[in-house]
């Protein structure tokens, strides 16, 4: 039996970590090579480094930070932002990451996904989707299925693309694995957007690690049960000590939900 996996979330601007809401109102959590240091020991699975304000300063991400992080986390590092180039992959990888996850430069160039694909093999490939519930108005009168708006730049930026139908295109192009955010529910705590995951996990072929709105262990059993994820990602409940990894595990497993102990 495949174990779940659960992941916490370093989102990264001026070599510190910080956590926001909606990706706005961000508060300081720490420095993220003693932060990836911790959570390796604790037991995380995976580690997701974000460099969230690479894209929208349009500059490259901070190398030499990977390079510290690498040096003493030995689980699976992904890293992203401000990735645009297969260059650029190449330099993170060779710093030290497993995984490099892309989400604006595949937007705006898909074959950015086949070429990476091509060159470091689908399983390093994981595309990262942010993605807004579309308001009801907007909707089709006939069609009650929900929709959801790929954004870019840090969620800024709004594409007029569906989230489902991306989800499957990125994968057709080769991603191993996808990074589902709702823009809705990140940093709220009050849960992940469960439809949004179920829906594109029934979609897709790949992993999908659910990611925004963790606010406690229940949270991260919903998202792995109904909403079918492979994975849970996480900061709030982690970065302040709401939750231990171990706590975590310990109540997932007891729910008979298969953990990496």
């Amino acid at each position: 039996m495949l174990t779940k996996r659960i992941i916490p979330c370093l989102d990264v601007t001026d070599g510190r970590v910080v956590k926001g809401t909606s990706f706005t109102e961000l508060r300081d959590a720490g420095d993220p090579v003693e932060l990836a240091a911790f959570y390796y020991k604790e037991g995380a699975d995976e580690l997701v480094f974000l460099d969230i304000g690479a894209t929208p300063e349009g500059r490259n991400i901070m190398v030499d930070v990977v390079e510290r992080v690498s040096e003493q986390v030995f689980i699976p590092l992904t890293v992203g932002g401000g990735l645009r180039s297969i260059d650029d992959m190449r330099r993170m990888l060779k710093a030290g990451a497993d995984k490099i996850t892309i989400n604006t430069a595949a937007v705006l160039n898909p074959e950015l996904i086949s070429e990476g694909a091509k060159r470091f093999g689908s399983q390093c490939i994981v595309v990262a989707i942010d993605a807004r519930r579309e308001a009801q108005a907007l909707q089709e009168k006939t069609d009650d299925v929900p929709k959801w708006e790929v954004l870019t730049h840090g969620g800024r930026e709004p594409t007029g693309i569906d989230a489902i139908q991306w989800a499957k295109e990125a994968v057709e192009l080769g991603a191993g694995e996808l990074l589902l955010t709702s823009w809705d529910a990140d940093g709220h705590q009050t849960g992940y957007d469960l439809e949004l995951t179920r829906i594109t996990s029934e979609a897709v072929t790949v992993p999908v690690i659910a990611s925004g709105g963790a606010g406690n262990l229940e949270h991260l059993c919903q998202a792995l049960v109904s909403g079918k994820a492979d994975a849970v990602l996480a900061a709030s409940i982690f970065h302040y000590r709401t939750y231990s990894i171990r706590q975590a595990k310990d109540y997932l497993a007891e729910r008979g939900i298969a953990v990496r102990r």
